[in-house]
C-alpha cells in the first residue's frame, strides 16, 4: 500500500513539473534580458529607479499604471504612496542607490514579469550600507510602452 502511495505522489509531482515547464515554454521563456522586449522591460525598471531617486512624480507616472501598487518594507503602497514615502526618506537625509542585477524577464503578449536582485546602497546620517533586495515586478504594455503595475521588494537575508 505504501509503495502505491509513493508511486502516486511521484507521478503527481512529475505531472506538475511537466505542466510548469510547458507553461514557461508557452508563456514566453524567461531569459536574462536578451530580446528587445526584455531590454525594454529592464529599461522601464531602471526608469522608475531614476524617477524615485529624483523624487520626480511625473517620471514615476510615465512608467507606472494608474492602478500601480507595491509591497515594500512589509507594507502595501497604493499609487503615489511609495514615491511619497521615498521623498520623506530623502528629506530625512537618506540617499538610495538601486541596481538591477541578474534580471530574468518573461514576456507573454502585453504582460511581462521580471525578477532580479537589486544590489544597492543606503546612505543615512549613521553611514553608508550595502543592501541587497530580492525584487519582482509585473508590467503591462499599453500604447506600445511598458508600464509597471506591481512591485514586490524584500530585503535579502544576510
Amino acid at each position: 500500500m505504501k509503495i502505491l502511495e509513493r508511486v502516486r505522489v511521484r507521478t503527481a509531482a512529475v505531472i506538475v513539473a511537466g505542466a510548469v515547464v510547458c507553461g514557461l515554454i508557452f508563456a514566453g521563456r524567461g531569459v536574462a534580458a536578451g530580446g528587445s522586449e526584455d531590454v525594454k522591460v529592464v529599461d522601464t525598471v531602471k526608469a522608475v529607479f531614476v524617477a524615485a531617486a529624483a523624487d520626480d512624480l511625473g517620471k514615476f507616472h510615465a512608467v507606472t499604471t494608474k492602478d500601480f501598487y507595491a509591497y515594500d518594507n512589509g507594507m502595501r503602497f497604493d499609487g503615489d504612496a511609495l514615491i511619497q514615502a521615498i521623498q520623506k526618506q530623502h528629506a530625512a537625509g537618506y540617499v538610495y542607490e538601486w541596481n538591477v542585477t541578474q534580471p530574468e524577464v518573461h514576456v507573454a503578449g502585453n504582460v511581462a514579469w521580471i525578477t532580479y536582485i537589486n544590489k544597492g546602497m543606503v546612505k543615512n546620517p549613521e553611514g553608508t550600507h550595502q543592501v541587497t533586495w530580492l525584487e519582482s515586478m509585473v508590467l503591462e504594455k499599453k500604447g506600445g510602452k511598458w508600464r509597471i503595475h506591481f512591485v514586490h521588494s524584500t530585503r535579502a537575508a544576510g
